[in-house]
């Protein structure tokens, strides 16, 4: 047996994501297949479209075999904090060969060239760092443009522009992953594929590898019409099923109400614990909350160069589940403590007889059974997974009779027969 893993959020799952699958494991010659995929809310600050098990179901119909839950804790954060949680959870299982990720770059050579430096820190590097961060630039910004000027220093040569590599959405995620693999020590073999289609920020379709936020801005519109020949056949028929059943689709304007409350009643001690949030910027996002009426506006107007839309949009999120620096220490610490399954097919269970063989992390395939391990921690991260989801639904504007709390408890993993 030879497994692939993945770390996704399928936002929702399309064409693009079969081809890195199907690629990924003809490459690796994997015959199996595990995703980790974000819960309810995902890393750029936003709710998922449709729920975590519409999407997982989306995913098993469509080839990946096994779906395992990243927690809300680590699918909420910088790519460095995202990329760490779901490698831990793929390493954690103890049958993972192989990890792909996309990359815009699609050349591993110069990800791990820079991996390693951003992994080690060598001492020149840390000396631009220091001198960024003293100039007041993010830390963020200050790594990046540390190394930049190391770098170059080192006579970088490549027919890739340094500046494009490491400003890139996915060759960062990549460059995470790899950091996150050396951090642990695994033994996970990396593999990347160089990324098709349009970059997420497109909103236009753009034929069978359109982005993800081109066909989430049709869903929203209830054009799933236009995506139906974007997505595989069983996505877009799930997609169909949700809106024909009246589920509203997600998106994070539906909580402007609640969280322009909880900021208009927040102290300023209160944003200041929550992660992403640093001296300073609690005092532009609570100055703006009393002008703007909706979240959309608000992110508009405290976004800067220095403070990121998506950034901004963490935050908020984090406020609205309550999400803060001293809660994400505690859980840090002693992750992963267990792994929830949200789906999976034949092969799938075949991965899971192995992944009992051979690791000890708890598995959680029927949500009320946390209650028979006797761990105070692992209760504690299973109850804000399930606060995340409850939050999840008060953004469904249409919400059925059968869209009430609890839904954790009442909704079983996707078994594929």
């Amino acid at each position: 047996m030879k497994v692939l893993g993945l770390i996704t959020e399928y936002n929702p799952f399309h064409y693009g994501h079969s081809y890195h699958l199907n690629f990924s494991k003809e490459k690796t010659q994997c015959d199996f297949s595990v995703a980790v995929m974000s819960s309810s809310f995902l890393q750029r600050g936003e709710p998922a479209i449709v729920d975590k098990w519409a999407r997982a179901k989306m995913a098993i119909d469509s080839g990946v075999d096994l779906i395992i839950e990243l927690p809300v804790f680590y699918s909420v954060q910088s790519a460095e904090i995202f990329a760490y949680g779901g490698v831990k959870l793929l390493d954690s299982l103890n049958i993972v060969d192989y990890i792909s990720f996309g990359s815009e770059l699609g050349d591993m050579k110069y990800l791990k060239m820079i991996s390693h430096i951003l992994s080690e820190e060598p001492e020149p590097f840390k000396k631009y760092l220091k001198k960024y961060l003293k100039d007041g630039y993010s830390y963020a910004q200050s790594r990046t443009k540390s190394l930049e000027d190391y770098m170059d220093a080192d006579k970088y040569h490549s027919d890739f522009p340094l500046e494009d590599i490491i400003r890139s959405p996915n060759n960062i995620l990549a460059i995470e992953y790899l950091k996150a693999l050396h951090r642990i020590k695994s033994n996970i073999k990396p593999f990347t594929i160089k990324r098709v289609g349009n970059d997420y920020r497109e909103e236009e379709l753009s034929g069978k590898f359109s982005s993800s936020g081109a066909l989430r801005r049709q869903i929203l519109k209830n054009n799933l019409v236009k995506i139906k020949n974007l997505v595989p056949p069983s996505a877009y028929e799930e997609l169909l099923k949700y809106d024909e059943n009246k589920y509203s689709f997600n998106s994070l304007e539906n909580y402007s109400e609640i969280i322009l409350y909880l900021l208009r009643t927040a102290s300023k001690d209160k944003l200041n614990n929550l992660m992403d949030m640093e001296n300073g910027l609690e005092n532009r996002i609570l100055k703006y909350s009393y002008k703007c009426n909706s979240l959309s506006s608000l992110v508009n107007c405290v976004s800067t160069k220095r403070y990121t839309k998506t950034r901004i949009q963490r935050i908020l999120i984090h406020l609205l589940l309550n999400m803060n620096k001293d809660e994400f220490s505690l859980f840090n610490k002693s992750y992963p403590k267990y792994i929830r399954i949200l789906g999976a097919n034949k092969k799938g269970l075949k991965i899971l007889k192995e992944i009992k063989k051979k690791s000890d992390v708890k598995i959680i395939s029927k949500f009320s059974n946390y209650k028979k391990i006797s761990d105070p921690l692992l209760e504690k991260m299973i109850l804000l997974e399930k606060k995340a989801t409850d939050i999840y639904y008060m953004g469904i504007r249409k919400p059925p009779e059968s869209y009430r709390g609890n839904m954790d408890y009442f909704t079983p993993p996707y078994i594929k027969d």
